[in-house]
């Protein structure tokens, strides 16, 4: 009887002991993910701050030099801390490639920018794509664009949406798909993407149908909608419904956003007196 007390008691320390090495080990974790973001956070604002003047400067311009370099720190901070940032893999990425970063090599830029598509990061498979889809000459390339844009799209990444609508939209790379392209389009433009918004209105004042799977989603949005027919009639025009694209596009500062919208009204106003 002692002995299976004392076997019970080695067995539950045993346990307790593991179960207190776990969380320390995830604590540990933790505590390095956050210092990780801290010095993300701080590289990103830096570079804000370079964006915010670099259209008034020389590329190469001395004053530039410090901030660039102090984000670059602060990023490769954020990568000792936790190597599995993505968030900071990919933002080093772009100070290699896009920035005239002292120190900047671009075969280094192009494989974090691979590791953190690969890893995960919808911002780096957008921008990997792009890359891929815009500067390789090779026949594979856009088969290996359009890998990395649907990652992104599974992801709802909105400027992955918007290209990947525009694809289905002309049937380049794969076979042409408008009910694809429109909700492409429209999942873009929930999350405030101009390019979407503007090409969604220009569909909808075309009177291209709209796809199932949307008007089942307007349907549970909006409940009075309880049929087809409702989602349909006057109420909710494909005129009204390309009205609140526009203005999604005008929000997010765009143009031709703005354009249409004026447009719309000039004909309305032509109709009214006629």
């Amino acid at each position: 009887m002692v002995r299976a007390f004392l076997q019970n008691t080695a067995v539950k320390k045993s346990t307790v002991d593991a179960a207190f090495s776990q969380f320390i080990t995830w604590r540990g974790m933790h505590s390095r993910n956050k210092m990780a973001m801290e010095f993300v956070a701080k590289g990103f604002s830096t570079l804000k701050e370079v964006d915010r003047v670099i259209d008034y400067c020389e590329l190469k311009d001395k004053r530039l030099l410090g901030p660039l370099r102090k984000a670059k720190e602060f990023f490769e901070l954020a990568l000792e801390a936790d190597n599995s940032n993505t968030h900071a893999r990919y933002w080093l990425s772009k100070l290699h490639l896009k920035y005239h970063v002292p120190g900047a090599n671009k075969a280094v830029g192009a494989a974090l920018l691979v590791e953190a598509a690969e890893m995960g990061d919808p911002e780096a498979q957008y921008e990997l794509g792009c890359n891929l889809r815009a500067e390789n000459g090779y026949v594979q390339s856009d088969q290996q664009a359009f890998y990395y844009l649907e990652k992104a799209v599974d992801q709802l990444h909105p400027g992955a949406l918007y290209l990947l609508g525009a694809v289905y939209l002309t049937g380049e790379c794969v076979n042409k798909d408008i009910p694809s392209a429109i909700w492409c389009f429209h999942r873009a433009s929930e999350k405030g993407h101009a390019g979407a918004a503007i090409a969604y209105g220009s569909l909808l004042l075309k009177g291209v149908e709209l796809p199932e799977s949307l008007t089942k989603f307007n349907q549970k949005a909006f409940p009075k909608r309880k049929s087809r027919k409702n989602i349909e009639s006057p109420e909710y025009t494909p005129i009204e419904l390309a009205r609140e694209q526009f203005e999604i596009a005008a929000t997010a500062g765009c143009n031709l956003g703005l354009k249409w919208l004026k447009r719309l009204e000039e004909e309305e106003e032509a109709l009214l007196t006629s």
